[in-house]
């Protein structure tokens, strides 16, 4: 389509303002269902839904200067301030060389021991609870995995001892979604209940931080500068000409990395866990595959390559259930998107979820089919059909990493449990119709009833 947006009809024009509040996540369906490109007006504010390849392309990498930060981002810069998630420009571009080093595909690989480690211990906790009588919350394993992997492998650090963190992060999300919706009016200084148990996450988010700098800095005096990321940003902090801005920098950088580096991965394990209890027939054939693979040892860095199917099993759960499901920007300067005029200001929101269920770009997108990435197929699809880590230069620095440990987990738990032998389990999908902050979906995994 080109030209002039498609406009709801005026009897749908309410009932997507209303899901604008209360269910961003049927917004973006019913918006799709109009047209590729849709503009809603709130008064004087314009918003625009783009649900094409192309339009993702140009937004998020050709013209990915004019497109800042969006809706629900712009609230989360309360605690995590000018982290990589929600920097802008030349502090971003500043943020991303600090940590960049940390993530190079050489120093990945080499922490395949760590994660496959982890995952054998995620495997041996929930083993020795099947078939008993106590109840396991998975959800909390999961998240536990994914949290140690990142303390192990990005921070150098121990983070078994911080197992607040994902509920402070839960209550900081809930946050920056009321704040949203109530347009910033009411003041944080409100006794609710939900700005307490915001206050409390924060100063418990900010206990945490102030732990592992202090622990971290120890052993960087005795041992010298590592080439983990919490090094990197501890030295780059001790560069600003300001104390207070670096320990402020400092903060937000880590907040933002302890957020990012475990939901994403823990809501990308819990769908695809969940995928296959609801479909036998893949779970066969990665149980297959880990077996012929990797016998009863446990996943190296050679293997990942070999995983083949189990890594198209986590590729399609990204696609019916992405990490990051909506992507907000906020237009800098008038543009033309693929023919459509976008004004200055106008809140532009891409949404992978429903771009990875287009029916012209999608072969019965509905469906569970990892076979669709047979790279074969894959050449067939346009490169900006599927971006389940983002786009263009903001593009998820951490996915290698994720994708490892997504792909490992997988083959463990498929390979040497039935988890539907383990008690308090069930697969369960209630999609969260909220903007997270830079997170997807629910986390859906067997949780304790």
């Amino acid at each position: 389509m080109t030209g002039g947006a498609a406009s709801p009809p005026l009897w749908a024009l309410p009932g997507l303002l209303r899901k604008l509040a209360v269910d961003r996540l049927g917004m973006m369906r019913d918006a799709a269902e109009l047209d590729d490109v849709v503009r809603v007006s709130m008064g004087p504010r314009k918003m625009f839904i783009f649900n094409h390849p192309d339009h993702a392309k140009h937004v998020l990498a050709d013209n990915s200067d004019n497109y800042h930060k969006g809706i629900g981002l712009v609230q989360a810069r309360r605690i995590l301030g000018d982290g990589l998630l929600t920097s802008e420009g030349d502090i971003w571009r500043a943020r991303r060389r600090t940590v960049q080093p940390a993530f190079r595909p050489g120093r990945i690989a080499a922490q395949a021991d760590v994660v496959a480690e982890e995952a054998v211990a995620l495997v041996a906790t929930l083993a020795k609870a099947a078939g008993g009588p106590a109840v396991v919350d998975v959800l909390h394993e999961v998240t536990g995995l994914t949290l140690g992997v990142l303390g192990r492998t990005l921070l150098d650090s121990d983070l078994s001892a911080h197992d607040s963190i994902a509920h402070a992060f839960e209550a900081v999300q809930d946050q920056a979604m009321f704040e949203m919706v109530t347009q910033d009016l009411v003041p944080d200084w409100v006794p609710l209940a939900r700005q307490r148990r915001f206050r409390r996450a924060e100063a418990e988010l900010s206990r945490v931080v102030e732990a592992l700098v202090a622990r971290r800095s120890e052993r960087m005096r005795s041992e010298g500068d590592g080439d983990d990321a919490l090094s990197r940003m501890i030295a780059a902090a001790s560069r600003v000409e300001d104390p207070r801005a670096g320990r402020r920098q400092l903060r937000e950088e880590l907040i933002t990395l302890l957020l990012a580096g475990h939901e994403t991965t823990a809501s990308t394990l819990g769908w695809t866990l969940h995928l296959l209890e609801r479909h036998p027939g893949a779970r066969d054939r990665v149980r297959e595959e880990a077996r012929r693979v990797l016998g009863d040892r446990p996943p190296g860095m050679e293997d990942l390559h070999r995983l083949t199917y189990t890594t198209q099993v986590v590729q399609e759960a990204m696609r019916l259930y992405p990490p990051v499901w909506i992507l907000p920007r906020i237009a800098r300067a008038d543009d033309v998107v693929g023919g459509h005029p976008v004004p200055a200001g106008a809140d532009v929101l891409v949404c992978p979820y429903t771009l990875h269920r287009h029916p012209r770009l999608w072969e019965r997108p509905e469906r569970f089919d990892p076979d669709r990435f047979d790279a074969r197929r894959v050449a067939r699809r346009p490169r900006y059909a599927y971006i389940p880590f983002g786009a263009g230069p903001r593009f998820c620095v951490g996915s290698n990493l994720g994708m490892m440990e997504a792909v490992f987990v997988t083959a463990l738990v498929t390979r040497d449990l039935d988890l539907r032998a383990v008690p308090g389990y069930e697969a369960v999908a209630e999609p969260m119709m909220s903007l997270r902050l830079g997170g997807g979906l629910p986390m859906t995994v067997a949780r304790a009833r």
